[in-house]
């Protein structure tokens, strides 16, 4: 499987990727409409249907168009990294292709819809964005294999590892060549060591005849039934449908299909905070071109060894009367044990690692919803996952000592660092464009 396709024009292909990796970022916040900003310039000068870098006229309209978006988010924008290279690569792009300032702008292109009826793909959408159909003609059906995060967090690995993890901050649950996947995980109480996850960001990336780089983000009490320029599918390419999301529940339950790498994606809000689950096949998992630099890349690797935390500790107290061992200080009004244990064997009447998530995170929060939070990635692993003897899993995962050396390496400095190595490659990257 390759990704991507050739630029006929690299000035015009390599800015557009630039700002969506800007957007990409953790600094970026909601209010802030950048990433709008970046999609549709991206989409007026992009494909078959961009103009070339010495069109003057339609570049200058486009970049105008561009500049006219940022000014309008500037308010919000103040202090993002995103928002101010977009301001500075555009106010470059202008000075090198000798745009005015005043001038035309550039009309919004309409998206072609699918026929009517057809709330798949299209009938003469190429086969190769049809997973199994392009890689598997004469191959058995592929592995499919499963991740999901919920709760305070817990995280079940592709390989059916099962931790309790802290991980605040910003961490990569996904990053293989077909896609990226960050989770955003904050304190549920102030001081409390207990997290959950409060934003999430996949980006879908480039991908031959049939999808172009979209950008999906959710945060509390936002979640989305469209991606983040505002489209629903894989954008203008003829296997654009092989891309779809689709809203279940109105700001609780949406679903993102991604047919030409046969994965399906499940984001829900269960009370304040986002759960997430995936299916994907073991070859698209596998699609790295460093792997051992992808010692944080938790559904693949699992969680590093300091940052997970000993369900053991819980479990020897456990009992009626017996207080809750937990590793983070007890919410205000958290539950008594029974009290936790009979509200989760409501909806988890198997004693499994998902009933015992439940009464931990209750006991840790005295947060009711994580009930549901606990109930709704059982039921997603029973959509998602292809091994139906494995939906119930009853022994907790701790990496081996030996792991921790390169396993527990935090993630803040590694993203200080990328964020720098772009800020550094900037001048370069707009000298490339002039070029």
């Amino acid at each position: 499987m390759g990704m991507g396709r050739g630029a006929a024009r690299p000035a015009l292909g390599f800015w557009p990727t630039l700002a969506v990796l800007l957007c990409s970022f953790p600094a970026a916040t909601s209010p802030c409409k950048i990433l709008k900003c970046n999609s549709e310039f991206w989409s007026a000068t992009a494909g078959g249907h961009a103009p070339a870098s010495d069109d003057a006229p339609e570049f200058c309209a486009a970049l105008r168009t561009y500049a006219l978006c940022t000014r309008r988010t500037a308010r919000t924008c103040r202090g993002d990294l995103a928002y101010h290279s977009a301001v500075h690569g555009i106010e470059d792009l202008m000075s090198q292709h000798n745009c005015s300032k005043d001038g035309p702008t550039s009309q919004p292109r309409l998206r072609t819809l699918p026929p009517p009826g057809d709330s798949q793909e299209r009938s003469d959408s190429p086969e190769t964005c049809h997973y199994e159909k392009s890689f598997h003609k004469h191959a058995a059906a592929p592995n499919y294999t499963h991740c999901g995060l919920f709760g305070d967090p817990h995280l079940r690995t592709f390989t059916d590892r099962f931790q309790t993890c802290k991980v605040q901050g910003a961490w990569p649950l996904i990053d293989n060549n077909y896609l990226n996947v960050q989770v955003t995980n904050t304190p549920v109480l102030p001081g409390s060591a207990a997290t959950a996850t409060s934003k999430l960001t996949i980006i879908f990336k480039n991908f031959q005849e049939c999808v172009d780089q979209k950008v999906y983000q959710a945060e509390m009490d936002e979640l989305p039934a469209a991606f983040a320029d505002g489209s629903k599918n894989g954008g203008d390419k003829h296997g654009a449908n092989s891309l779809k999301i689709t809203e279940k529940v109105s700001g609780q339950h949406v679903e993102i299909q991604a047919k030409y790498i046969g994965t399906t994606i499940v984001v829900r809000q269960v009370g304040r905070y986002l759960t997430f689950a995936v299916r994907m096949p073991e070859e698209v998992v596998n699609a790295v071109d460093d792997r051992d630099g992808q010692g944080l890349y938790l559904c693949l690797r699992g969680c590093p060894l300091n940052q997970q935390i000993d369900f053991q500790a819980l479990r020897a107290h456990e009992g009626p009367g017996a207080p809750a061992a937990s590793p983070a200080p007890a919410a205000p009004d958290t539950f008594p044990y029974e009290t936790a244990v009979a509200k989760c064997k409501e909806r988890l009447p198997v004693e499994d690692l998902y009933y015992q998530a439940c009464v931990f995170d209750l006991l840790t929060t005295g947060d009711v919803n994580f009930t549901l939070a606990a109930y709704y990635a059982l039921e997603d692993v029973k959509m998602l996952h292809s091994n139906k003897d494995k939906l119930h899993l009853y022994e907790r995962t701790r990496e081996p000592p030996g792991r921790a050396a390169t396993a527990g390496l935090r993630p803040a400095p590694r993203l200080l660092l990328g964020s720098l190595l772009l800020l550094t490659l900037l001048p370069v990257v707009l000298a490339a464009l002039a070029a």
